[in-house]
């Protein structure tokens, strides 16, 4: 029996009898969840409690997700993609303007710009070993157009926050921190999120912190998060479980809004995994430096942001092929052969077709694009695992 596969690019048509890339699971996979009772305990509660949409849970992961990361507003949504819609919205961006941001990130980063009606203007980054937005780009691209400045915190490492807040304060910009992968990472003892006008975060199923689907939008600005909270539902001035509790018995549409609210049975276990996440940060940290360790000496990679010693997320595990005579998917094959999940983090932005009209040449970001590899990185991931990964890949790439 045939079946359909949708990759990045085309949909093709394989036959699972004749692919055994497709037949059996992987040995080591690139992420796996860090689920225990606790997680099922907290929806059973939440279903006990016969209120499964957004309400007090929500409150709660909300309050938490403030305490942690020292912000004054956090507000649960259904997915970052909705958090940075939002934001766009909430910051006054529509038609006509431009919003700086990289290209090495994933698609939804610059298509809510698209979104609003402005136009994403695509910046390289730094360099081969920090792969975050350069600042160097951000000024020489600002135009009288430009209002806002959409930063992503690759892997969990800070962008140069210094520099790119100096440049949003000289030119009046906003400043808008796409941290779906970097959860309590931190820049100089401040949480990434909290530095910008607006932080974003993910609790998609393979991120540090994992719900399935879900987000957060956080903020020190009142004015900013009373129109976030309008933005997110509808435009109405209370939601169903305030006038459930009887803290309303009515309601107003202020605004044009939408429904990117996120529902008690996520947040509940967003809760938990929130409470795990300072000892899945605690490990990650410990397999990213052995990672190192076995990697120290093959001289045909780089690992980005191999010296960088700051508190971070590690969400994933990046590495860069240096040698053109490498290729990249073969490489891929082979470890998949091996039993050896990986990804690429990520396919540039600029290079779809949807973004035909806005390419622009960023050779950097192009030859991340073409050659990096992520290698597996999750809490239960083991140091023979890691061995054998890099034992694997030495061995292919000699």
């Amino acid at each position: 029996m045939l079946t359909l596969q949708l990759n990045i690019f085309t949909l093709k048509i394989r036959d699972p009898k004749k692919d055994n890339k497709f037949k059996n699971m992987y040995k080591i996979p690139l992420f796996n969840l860090s689920f225990d009772k606790r997680e099922k305990d907290a929806i059973s509660r939440t279903l006990d409690s016969k209120w499964i949409s957004t309400g007090p849970e929500c409150n709660k992961f909300e309050k938490l997700f403030s305490e942690k990361l020292n912000t004054d507003f956090s507000l649960t949504t259904s997915s970052c993609t909705a958090s940075l819609h939002m934001a766009l919205i909430a910051l006054g961006i529509n038609d006509g303007d431009e919003v700086l941001v990289p290209s090495l990130t994933f698609s939804a980063t610059a298509n809510v710009i698209k979104y609003v009606g402005a136009k994403p203007i695509f910046c390289d980054i730094k360099s081969l070993q920090d792969l975050t937005i350069d600042p160097k780009e951000i000024e020489n691209k600002i135009t009288n157009k430009t209002k806002a400045i959409i930063v992503m915190h690759y892997a969990g490492f800070s962008s140069d926050m210094d520099n790119i807040v100096s440049l949003a304060k000289k030119n009046k910009l906003f400043i808008i921190e796409d941290a779906a992968h970097a959860p309590m990472s931190e820049y100089k003892g401040k949480k990434l999120g909290t530095i910008g006008d607006v932080g974003t975060f993910s609790f998609f199923s393979n991120k540090n912190i994992a719900i399935g689907e879900g987000g957060m939008v956080v903020t020190n600005n009142k004015e900013i998060y009373d129109n976030l909270k309008l933005l997110r539902s509808h435009g109405m001035t209370s939601l169903s479980y305030e006038r459930f509790k009887g803290h309303a018995n009515r309601y107003d549409i202020q605004s044009l809004g939408y429904n990117y609210r996120m529902d008690d049975i996520r947040a509940s276990i967003g809760i938990v995994q929130l409470n795990k996440l300072e000892k899945d940060l605690s490990k990650r940290s410990e397999l990213r430096k052995y990672y190192i360790k076995k990697l120290s000496k093959q001289d045909k990679i780089i690992i980005p942001f191999k010296t960088n010693n700051s508190y971070v997320s590690n969400y994933i595990f990046p590495i860069i092929l240096n040698n053109n005579q490498l290729k990249r998917d073969e490489i891929r094959d082979k470890l998949g052969e091996k039993g050896i999940q990986t990804s690429v983090h990520y396919p540039a932005v600029h290079r779809f077709s949807i973004y035909e009209n806005d390419y622009v040449e960023l050779s950097k970001t192009d030859f991340v694009t073409d050659n990096e590899i992520t290698l597996p990185m999750y809490y239960s991931l083991g140091f023979k695992d890691i061995d054998y990964i890099t034992n694997s890949l030495n061995e292919i790439i000699g």
